[in-house]
């Protein structure tokens, strides 16, 4: 189931809701971990191709080269802003970024006046021009007619210079009021920038709903974290304890030539069916089933593959054990349970996949964990490494060992059938 679900990359959401958090978190933590390991696979792929294609091609003379300043440690120097004595504090580098910023907005806004004056000046220049022109030669005519003294020549040169002279002092005039507008004008753009700026921080200093929910958005982060954590703290911790208890893994690897006793009698079934199932086949044969699967197949399932490992029975194997069900949904399971005592539980064949759901009962409600029956064991899907021989080694072992170090739940009190009802009447 959980290397279906790794090949995959996909859980259904409707096997997803059968998961308790940590579940959730361990399955998370597994697959983000075959993510990275796919991930290496290709880089170290890609990395070999360039390595071959480098190979391939001829060898060609580079010149370029890179030199680091290195410092008294003969290690490369580096400059890290705000740690040396000269560097500026953050509000002085914003003020001299907005200053620079709108002293480059007034010069834009300056030149685009000075382009309109120009074109102005240009056309005066032309009316000017022809004007002149025309004066100049009305003049001709006149001297033509009546000669200009001397005294009136002078005159004339005069008007001339004085009017230069003007026409001089109104451009430097003109200059300077200029320079003056856009000095105003980046100002005005620095000021309303900054007031601009001196607002923004004003709110969100002062909204207090905006902090509220960011302390509580990084509560729920320190939350989420802490529950990552504990999580994969338990799933080492047993997956350790899997290792150096090495028992159960050899009992599992010899489970096939263990010699159980005789079923109780029971439905004659086909020759196929009363065969043992070999490991190799069992492995095959089971597969995460999609959301469409009918209780028929999951009930030919545990007729042709549990029944011949007595799933369901006891240690002993001569009776049905008290906390195994048949086929019965998340809520008729919660329904058997809300009137048992804190610790008690039971084993379900689930409705939706090939395997088992444990439904626990603690103080602050209910728990579900779904058991991987996929394997030649039985183990917790997600929680830990632990695998066992038969559904009542697991149900033994967890007397006594927590399912998860974070509720230290422990399986206590079995929970059995409604009276005079009998839930898995159509699976054995």
């Amino acid at each position: 189931m959980l290397k279906q679900i790794l090949s995959d990359m996909f859980i259904d959401p409707e096997l997803l809701a059968e998961l308790s958090e940590e579940q959730k978190q361990i399955l998370f933590f597994k697959m983000r971990e075959e993510q990275v390991r796919r991930w290496k696979e290709i880089e170290a792929k890609l990395e070999k191709n360039e390595v071959v294609q480098k190979c391939n091609k001829p060898n060609k003379a580079s010149h370029k080269t890179v030199n680091w300043n290195l410092g008294a440690n003969q290690e490369v120097w580096v400059w890290v802003m705000g740690e040396h004595s000269s560097d500026k504090p953050y509000d002085v580098v914003c003020d001299e970024i907005i200053a620079e910023q709108a002293r480059k907005q007034a010069e834009k806004e300056a030149e685009e006046r000075r382009r309109a004056q120009e074109q102005e000046l240009s056309k005066l220049t032309k009316t000017l021009t022809l004007r002149t022109q025309n004066e100049t030669v009305e003049r001709c005519k006149e001297n033509s007619e009546n000669k200009f003294t001397a005294k009136e020549e002078a005159k004339i040169a005069e008007v001339k210079i004085n009017e230069e002279n003007e026409n001089k002092s109104t451009i430097v005039k003109s200059k300077t009021k200029e320079n003056e507008k856009l000095e105003e004008r980046t100002q005005e753009i620095y000021m309303n920038w900054k007031e601009a700026q001196e607002i923004k921080q004003k709110i969100e200093k002062e909204d207090s709903e905006w902090q509220e929910t960011l302390k509580k958005s990084k509560a729920a982060d320190e939350r989420r974290k802490s529950m990552a954590k504990q999580a994969r703290d338990d799933y080492k911790r047993l997956s350790m304890q899997a290792i150096n208890k090495g028992s159960v893994a050899e009992k599992a690897q010899h489970f096939g030539d263990i010699k159980r006793p005789l079923l109780p009698p029971k439905p004659k079934l086909s020759s196929s069916t009363n065969s043992r199932i070999n490991r190799s086949e069992r492995r095959q044969g089971l597969r995460r089933l999609n959301s469409s699967c009918t209780r028929d197949n999951i009930i030919k399932w545990f007729r042709e593959e549990q029944l011949p490992l007595q799933a369901g029975w006891d240690r002993s194997g001569s009776s049905i054990a008290p906390w195994f069900h048949g086929i019965i949904s998340r809520l008729e399971s919660e329904d058997l349970l809300k009137v048992q005592e804190p610790g008690s539980f039971l084993i379900r064949v689930s409705e939706k996949i090939h395997g088992y759901v444990l439904s626990y009962r603690y103080e602050e409600g209910y728990m579900h964990f779904l058991i991987d029956a996929s394997g030649t064991a039985y183990s917790f899907l997600g929680v830990d490494q632990r695998q066992h021989a038969t559904l009542a080694d697991l149900v033994e072992y967890h007397k006594t060992e927590p399912i998860t170090s974070l509720r230290k739940e422990l399986l206590l009190y079995p929970c059995g059938q409604h009276k005079n009802i009998c839930d898995y009447s159509d699976l054995i």
